[in-house]
């Protein structure tokens, strides 16, 4: 019987970068998932941020598992949430980075981080990892100049930075893992695949 193969469903180039340095050999492939659809259906059911990503992340896993068979599909999805519950989608163009980031200034706010593992079709694996930022006071002129130097790196990035980069700059704490951050429960992932053979324990 062949090795299981990881397959992430998704073409994020930093969940893809984070496997790799890891020591995952992974391929990438889109899920074909209508993404913003499916959040505005959860959110107008009134589904926690917690639950949005675990459900964004279960739908790209099993979508895929359910086309290609074999193999084994992670699925991942990241949600920001302020204090209040409000949630912020990635920014649509710097002048709705710079409103986010006017918003964010001053305040905590979390990132909820879930992966999920299908495999012929069904979840066999999750976990949801939580980080609080909290974003010191931005100036109108600082944020201005960070998203013009920026915007390319941003675009995609729920909460307009990314903090292994310039972004670390927004900080005065964090709590939790940087892996996190960035996207991926990492630690607990790769706790799941010494589990199942595919790296060495």
């Amino acid at each position: 019987m062949s090795e299981p193969v990881l397959i992430l469903a998704s073409k994020s180039k930093a969940r893809h970068a984070m496997l790799t340095a890891a020591g995952v050999a992974v391929e990438a492939i889109a899920p074909n998932v209508d993404e913003e659809a499916l959040k505005d259906g959860l959110k107008s059911e009134g589904v926690t941020a917690r639950n949005l990503a675990d459900a964004l992340a279960e739908a790209k896993a099993v979508r895929l598992s359910r086309r290609i068979g074999a193999g084994l599909i992670l699925g991942a999805d990241q949600v920001l949430a302020l204090e209040d519950g409000t949630m912020l989608d990635k920014p649509t163009d710097p002048a709705d980075a710079i409103a986010q980031l006017k918003l964010l200034s001053g305040k905590k706010h979390k990132l909820f981080s879930a992966a999920v593992i299908a495999e012929q079709g069904t979840p066999v694996w999750r976990h949801i990892d939580i980080a609080t930022l909290s974003v010191r006071v931005l100036s109108d002129n600082f944020i201005e100049r960070y998203v013009e130097a920026e915007w390319d790196n941003i675009r995609y990035c729920v909460g307009c930075y990314e903090i292994e980069g310039r972004g670390a700059q927004l900080f005065s704490a964090i709590t939790g893992s940087q892996f996190t951050i960035m996207g991926l429960p990492l630690l607990h992932l790769l706790d799941y695949l010494r589990i199942r053979g595919i790296l060495p324990s």
